[in-house]
């Protein structure tokens, strides 16, 4: 069977896409920080799908934990097939409020990791002609929002690099960039979601679904739901200054919430 590499693969869009691999008959190979979390998830899917799960518990913010999941993706002898780069977090506060070492730690897991990750999961896949990376980005890469925003942009880019480089190999790269999602992401990060429209929210089988779909035509970008392919035009290709002006206008907002 071929094999597929999830990090944050506990909830979410990571648990989406290990639901998704293993509908299509790939073992996985589960990564996220809670152990427990972790094996509750293996044996979930083992029993739904009859696939093999393989436990790595990491903490992607600590190279060491990085190191050794980037030697587990290269090893010959286990080879993947497939690399999604799921795991993040957000931080609630403006930049000039938070602890340099949480936005350290957001650099190390969105950025860092993913580049480290991918470095060694590309080679054997381009010697074999065959495999994908999924990178997941937002639609946050196109906005002024701080970190997060910087990391999901680099993020963005640096799929459609790869996707432009690995042209005329079997190696499909693609970034996936979805709006609001129904998942516990927000709420981990403390933010108050309660103001945002009911239209604006995503299920993560929409998002997993169209990031297959777009894999399989090549895209280099998966943007998910009716709405937000507008939203994803507009902050490409609209005046930067208005969307910087838009950006300012939430900030001020958001202070006066706080």
């Amino acid at each position: 069977m071929p094999t597929a590499v999830i990090t944050g693969a506990t909830a979410g869009l990571g648990r989406g896409f290990a639901d998704a691999f293993a509908r299509r008959g790939f073992d996985l190979v589960l990564v996220a920080r809670d152990e427990q979390r972790l094996g509750e998830a293996a044996a979930e899917l083992e029993r739904a799908f009859g696939v093999h799960c393989e436990v790595f518990a990491a903490d992607l913010a600590e190279r060491a934990h990085v190191d050794q999941l980037a030697a587990r993706v290269s090893d010959p002898q286990r080879p993947i097939h497939a690399l999604v780069n799921n795991a993040g977090f957000g931080l609630r506060s403006p930049f000039t409020r938070t602890d340099v070492e949480d936005e350290q730690r957001l650099l190390d897991v969105m950025v860092t990791a993913v580049m480290r990750l991918t470095h060694a999961a590309l080679p054997a896949m381009v010697e074999r002609d065959s495999g994908m990376v999924i990178n997941v980005s937002s639609m946050a890469s196109w906005f002024p929002g701080g970190t997060y925003s910087a990391a999901k942009s680099w993020t963005t880019v640096f799929s459609e690099s790869l996707s432009v480089g690995l042209q005329g190999t079997g190696v499909r790269v693609t970034a996936v960039c979805p709006g609001f999602i129904r998942t516990e992401f927000h709420a981990r990060a403390g933010m108050d979601m309660s103001q945002t429209p009911d239209w604006m929210w995503l299920d993560v089988p929409a998002v997993v679904d169209q990031a297959f779909k777009d894999l399989a035509r090549g895209r280099a970008i998966s943007v998910a739901g009716p709405q937000y392919p507008v939203f994803a035009r507009v902050l490409q290709h609209g005046p930067r200054t208005l969307t910087r002006s838009f950006a300012g206008a939430r900030n001020r907002l958001s202070r006066r919430a706080d």
